[in-house]
């Protein structure tokens, strides 16, 4: 059961709770011990839903009808959020973690609506769903590339139609998702969103593209693992690094460039790195 304090709560692990008793965030996940290559074919298969609206009474309520429409074992509601301020700032700092958000429009604070432009600013793949009393704000949710509205109360029928179309929407581009886990969460970020891979001892870092400082992720892992798991859709240029055809925009001689960062490229790799890199730059490598 969901608890009505704090600003969201997970199914997966109790945050708050953890801190305080300073254990690991493992509570109903996967085992840190499962190899990268399974852990991430197991969490693919997993649709993972969050409601936010300011009242617990229509939290319940949109839950309690959600449940009788959910596969079991593969789609779970994971995340509540009791304002659109906690919403946003949760999601910005777990990109992929929630694939569907169920999103309140009238709430005190910022409303559903500009918690949804907010949320867009930094993730253009979350599925969001608004939940409305009036039927005034359905096409202002064309603003925020909103998948679809519900007006309350919600009813079985309309919450099958658009999970159905929510599965198509997520699992058709699975394959384009890479998904880790580490102690903050667990994360699917989209391959175009990855500029490259590093690793440092015993983690693996994750660089999106465009991100101010080159902000990463790591997880506990090895390339080699990350290199089978992607199965060619990404170059290796070096005993350290990984990197994302898409996103090279020059080769040099020992050195290539990604998202304006200078990349060393190793002697032993660079003749077969180079003819890759090359054709993906003409268009020629759709792998």
């Amino acid at each position: 059961m969901f608890s009505s304090a704090g600003e969201w709560v997970g199914l997966f692990a109790d945050r708050k709770n953890d801190k305080m008793q300073n254990k690991s965030n493992t509570s109903g996940l996967i085992s840190d011990l499962l190899p990268v290559e399974i852990y991430l074919q197991v969490v693919r298969k997993m649709l993972r839903i969050g409601i936010c609206d300011d009242q617990l009474e229509a939290r319940e309520a949109l839950r309690f009808q959600l449940e009788k429409v959910l596969r079991e074992g593969a789609e779970q509601i994971v995340y509540e959020f009791s304002t659109g301020e906690s919403a946003v700032r949760w999601l910005e700092k777990h990109p992929g973690e929630i694939d569907l958000l169920f999103l309140d429009v009238e709430m005190k604070g910022i409303s559903g609506m500009e918690a949804a432009g907010q949320i867009r600013e930094f993730d253009k793949d979350i599925c969001i769903v608004f939940v409305t009393g009036y039927t005034d704000y359905v096409f202002d949710g064309y603003k925020v590339n909103a998948l679809d509205y519900v007006i309350k109360p919600a009813g079985i029928e309309r919450l099958s139609e658009i999970l159905g179309r929510v599965r198509e929407k997520i699992f058709d581009k699975k394959d384009e998702n890479f998904v880790f886990k580490n102690p903050e969460g667990t994360y699917r970020i989209p391959l175009e969103n990855i500029s490259y891979f590093y690793s440092n001892k015993r983690k693996v870092n994750v660089v999106l593209k465009e991100k101010e400082g080159k902000e990463a992720y790591s997880f506990y892992g090895k390339l080699d693992e990350v290199e089978e798991q992607l199965s060619g859709a990404f170059v290796r240029i070096h005993q350290r690094y990984l990197v994302n055809p898409r996103q090279v925009v020059h080769i040099g001689g020992d050195s290539i460039a990604v998202d304006g960062q200078a990349l060393p490229m190793s002697r032993n790799m660079k003749e077969e790195a180079t003819v890759r890199l090359a054709k993906a730059m003409l268009g020629g490598d759709k792998s």
